[in-house]
């Protein structure tokens, strides 16, 4: 999304336009400003900003008459493979600023080096738990996966848990849907400073998927296997996980989720075992499955209590924002007013994609364990 033009500070006694840029991140390299004001040239030397006295990185335009009436730019460090990144570790889209006299501060959150956004050294311990982990509730194995914070085995330290639907599409760089790259994404969420938590990566069943992923209650789908793998995470994997790793086992350190599919077998999840789960991490829930399923949870599911990220993109279709705002009203109106935490993020151009889902992933996770007590 576009910044908005109320993002700059408009002095208008002035005749010049000054644009500054502020970054907690400065390695020495250059910073230059590419728009629509110099062909997007990335390391063009009369657009390299000085630094000013307050610390900040500046340029002037003296000219300001001559140049577009709406300007389009980005920051650089010399050319396009090390480009700014918003404080989710994703790269910026175009800055756009109605060109007038005054100042324009910006703020640059990080930025890329040479293509990549993240540091190696921060990049999570990937473990592969078991390539064939019994399943005995619906008498089938599966991959899981657990990425461990960097320096795990460096500390006695003991995390949160997210246990997350999908796991081919987590990590996997050659995905065939693509993937959110969660590896990248936790690694510049170390070096940042988010919380600190474990993922356990559930890998779905392939061509049995949605018969695995749906309510076992009469949905359009039919009725689903959705019971047996709900007590599968519940009795199974979750007890294996806290018996391996150093996990803070409480509900109020265990999260689930997952994007599509995904999250709709989370919100059931959470609903047949509300006693081990206070935060939901759920993007772009198949609402339309069982339109019913978000009453169901909030009014009976009274010892359901915690955090829920609620994330959708106005492109998916399947009626997704109708289907999120109910949910929020539902929420609104808890017949046992309980007080539910619910963030409600919808990108009206967002699409239904790994890559958007990992685009939200960091913000949604800072989120849910921002104030987790580990």
């Amino acid at each position: 999304m576009k910044q908005s033009f109320d993002d700059a500070e408009i002095n208008k006694d002035k005749d010049t336009l000054t644009i500054q840029l502020s970054t907690a991140q400065d390695d020495g390299r250059p910073f230059y400003i590419a728009g629509n004001f110099n062909d997007w040239n990335a390391s063009d030397e009369n657009f390299r900003l000085k630094k000013s006295t307050n610390g900040c990185f500046e340029i002037t335009f003296e000219d300001f008459q001559d140049l577009p009436e709406i300007l389009e730019y980005k920051y650089t460090r010399g050319n396009w493979e090390c480009t700014e990144l918003d404080p989710n570790g994703s790269e910026v889209n175009n800055r756009v600023l109605k060109c007038d006299a005054g100042i324009t501060k910006d703020k640059a959150f990080g930025w890329k080096k040479l293509g990549v956004a993240h540091n190696e050294a921060y990049r999570p311990c990937i473990e592969t738990i078991s390539e064939t982990f019994e399943i005995p509730q619906l008498i089938k194995t599966r991959r899981i996966t657990a990425l461990l914070p960097y320096n795990y085995h460096e500390t006695d330290k003991r995390y949160p848990v997210l246990y997350l639907q999908d796991g081919q599409n987590l990590f996997d760089d050659y995905a065939p849907f693509g993937s959110w790259g969660l590896d990248k994404r936790l690694a510049f969420m170390a070096e940042n400073n988010f919380p600190e938590f474990i993922v356990v990566a559930i890998d779905h069943a392939e061509s049995e998927r949605i018969k695995e992923f749906t309510p076992s209650t009469r949905t359009k789908l039919g009725v689903g296997d959705g019971q047996k793998y709900a007590n599968f995470l519940a009795e199974t994997l979750k007890p294996y996980v806290d018996s391996h790793f150093r996990t803070l086992p409480g509900k109020e350190h265990t999260g689930i989720g997952g994007s599509s599919m995904g999250g709709l077998i989370s919100i059931y999840a959470a609903k047949q075992h509300p006693e081990l789960y206070s935060r939901l991490m759920i993007f772009s829930p198949s609402f339309w499955v069982t339109p019913d399923l978000p009453r169901r949870f909030i009014y009976h599911t009274k010892d359901f209590n915690g955090k829920i990220y609620l994330y959708g993109g106005g492109m998916e279709g399947s009626n997704m924002i109708f289907y999120l705002n109910n949910f929020k009203e539902i929420i609104d109106n808890d017949p046992h007013k309980r007080n539910i935490e619910l963030f409600m993020d919808i990108n009206y151009k967002g699409t239904h994609t790994e890559s958007e889902w990992g685009n939200v992933f960091p913000k949604a996770a800072k989120w849910l364990f921002s104030d987790d007590e580990s």
